[in-house]
């Protein structure tokens, strides 16, 4: 066997087991990159002993729901795990040939629901860093398309009002690095933040390289927070990685881009 190189007939194989091995992930025409979910749905299944394929489905839900009923049934797949809304009565139809997982976290362009949209950690960080002596906030917003960004927005909005501190505006972002270096550099140098709540982890990089463009110091002119512990965050000053936890879904980390404003720091001793 090892001189001709033989492997098992997986097709053959199937036919005497009736199992593939085979798991599928479904997935609409995607607006973002999902690699680190994908990632991690393909080791959870490796682990169980199955290879997963993704399959990228158009049309609306009535469309996918068809089509996945159909892929159910085909005996192609032993599992389907689907990241994308379907027709309420799809769990009525479904043939018992293969088990089909319906997430409630996306909508039909994957982008977050539910709680994936949960902002009230933006509240924790402003409260925090209120009490390291901050009063003057930005916010750096997510794309308006996605309801998380909504929800970010909304809860610094209720943050900064609640707890009586100034706020120099909302810039309008995209998720990239490039608006947060556009919204620093847009600032009135007489009305500059001292910290800055950014959408998202990239957005917050590019805050800082904004920063770094008009000679401010981070965290010692302008505290920065990001959101999402991107790998990016290897990169950048940091702390102590946190301990992972299913629960909550959010879980806020200190990094050293976050510091008391200038004014309030001690003085340097001789």
């Amino acid at each position: 066997m090892r001189e001709l190189d033989y492997r098992p007939n997986l097709v053959a194989r199937s036919m005497r087991t009736r199992r593939t091995g085979r798991l599928a992930v479904v997935m609409p025409p995607m607006t973002f990159s999902p690699s680190r979910m994908l990632a991690g749905a393909a080791a959870a299944a490796h682990e169980a002993g199955y290879a997963v394929e993704v399959v990228s489905l158009q049309g609306g839900a009535e469309a996918r729901t068809e089509r996945v009923l159909e892929l159910a049934d085909s005996g192609q797949v032993e599992g389907i795990l689907a990241l994308v809304p379907f027709r309420p009565e799809i769990e009525e139809r479904l043939p018992t040939g293969a088990a089909v997982v319906v997430s409630a976290d996306f909508d039909d362009s994957m982008r977050g629901i539910g709680e994936l949209t949960d902002a009230s950690p933006v509240a924790e960080l402003i409260e925090h860093l209120a009490g390291l002596g901050h009063r003057r906030f930005l916010h750096v917003a997510g794309d308006q398309q996605f309801a998380s960004a909504r929800a970010r927005k909304d809860a610094y909005l209720r943050a900064v009002e609640r707890l009586g501190l100034e706020s120099v505006g909302v810039a309008d972002g995209d998720w990239s690095g490039e608006s947060g270096v556009t919204a620093i550099h847009e600032l009135d140098a007489g009305r500059l933040a001292t910290a800055v709540i950014a959408a998202n982890d990239v957005v917050a990089a590019g805050v800082i390289r904004g920063a770094h463009d008009r000679g401010l110091d981070v965290p010692g002119d302008l505290s920065v927070t990001g959101w999402d512990n991107n790998d990016i965050c290897r990169y950048l000053p940091r702390g102590q990685a946190p301990e992972q936890s299913r629960n909550p879904v959010n879980t806020v980390i200190w990094r050293e881009s976050v510091a008391p404003p200038l004014a309030m720091q001690p003085p340097p001793t001789s």
